[in-house]
């Protein structure tokens, strides 16, 4: 069998380490995962009771158009229910809209550090990936510009930046906005937008009513609390929502992921005593990096990524041999590790076992 020759050596996603697998390999039960930015308070109560009162449909396919999802959420946003698509995950509509719009040879503007799923897909479909290095941590929106080409076809921002964290402000998003050519789609990856809470963060809900080349990228994964039921949604234009619904799988998100996802919409009060809890957080990890002398970039999801001075992948084997599991490996940044904001309980052990690991780096223990 032959395979497309872009595909042969395409890396295969790492996700973070299970708990499960860290426990079998090491003998240790006492095991916290921060490596992929899950919600540490689990999700609103109000789900479980939503998937338990869906368990005798379990025989039953789910509605292909998430249409009652749909109805809610686009009145919840405030847009037409014919912008809103539904994905497993907003990984899968990442896919969609470069099957949808990408041909071989065409070229795709992204950070050279950022979500690496608009790289693969793109390498999927034949497509030219231009990576433009970050600044300071952040989209180099200028930069960005510049490499657009009568090529280009989309320009990827995620926002914040996964894996640094940090965030492009409204006033430069638009500035950005309204000078890039009307045919090149702009995708603002929002997987995190529930957290922000700088004032300066832009709507991108409200961007895309205003141009009409932007297509915005949430998820119920995160701040929601449903990572296991994979539920994500795009917001764009009706013509270009209806392109890129016309390559998507029927039944691609489940009858437990769409009641989950409007029970967890129906309880935004939820939502923010998550946000509030995570901002919280991120005050009291921010005050141990800097008694530890530790640099770290301004977090605004749910998420930092600090700079621990040694390589990454060696802090992370001796973190998860104390039963602490974080992300490491980010090309340009080998020092720096990505650890999920977790509870303050999580949080206080996971300090306590850095910093030993600091100064057994540095000989002092």
């Amino acid at each position: 069998m032959q395979p497309k020759p872009q595909v042969v050596n395409l890396p295969v996603y790492q996700p973070g380490k299970p708990v499960e697998e860290v426990q079998r390999e090491l003998g240790i039960t006492e095991v916290i995962k921060l490596a992929s930015n899950e919600n540490p308070y689990g999700t609103s109560p109000k789900v479980r009771a939503a998937i338990e009162s869906e368990m005798s449909q379990m025989h039953i396919y789910p509605d292909g158009a998430a249409s009652e999802l749909t109805r809610v959420l686009s009145g919840h946003l405030g847009v037409n229910p014919n912008q809103v698509i539904f994905g497993c995950g907003s990984d899968e509509i990442i896919a969609l809209i470069t099957r949808a719009f990408l041909m071989p040879g065409d070229e795709t503007v992204m950070a050279d550090q950022t979500f690496s799923v608009y790289k693969s897909n793109a390498d999927i479909e034949g497509a030219v990936s231009i990576e433009v290095p970050l600044k300071d941590g952040i989209h180099h929106l200028s930069a960005m510009l510049e490499a657009i080409s009568e090529r280009t076809k989309i320009v990827w921002i995620c926002n914040p930046n996964n894996p640094t964290g940090t965030i492009v402000s409204s006033a430069e998003l638009r500035s950005f906005l309204d000078l890039v050519p009307q045919h090149v789609m702009v995708v603002l990856d929002e997987a995190y937008a529930e957290y922000v809470t700088d004032s300066a963060y832009p709507d991108g809900i409200a961007l895309a009513s205003e141009y009409k080349n932007v297509v915005v990228l949430r998820t119920f994964s995160k701040i929601y609390g449903l990572a296991a039921l994979r539920i994500g949604y795009g917001v764009g234009e009706p013509e270009v929502i209806k392109l890129i619904n016309q390559v998507r799988e029927p039944f691609n998100t489940t009858r437990f992921g769409q009641v989950a996802a409007l029970a967890a919409l129906g309880d935004q009060e939820y939502v923010k005593e998550c946000r509030d809890k995570n901002a919280e957080q991120i005050k009291f990890l921010n005050k141990e990096f800097d008694r530890l002398g530790l640099k770290y970039f301004p977090a605004h999801g749910n998420f930092i990524m600090v700079d621990v001075r040694v390589l990454a992948v060696e802090m992370f084997q001796i973190l998860l041999k104390q039963g602490v599991i974080i992300r490491a490996g980010f090309g340009k940044y080998p020092n720096h590790i990505r650890v999920t904001v977790g509870s303050a309980e999580q949080n206080r052990r996971f300090i306590a076992v850095l910093e030993q690991a600091l100064r057994q780096e540095q000989g002092e223990v």
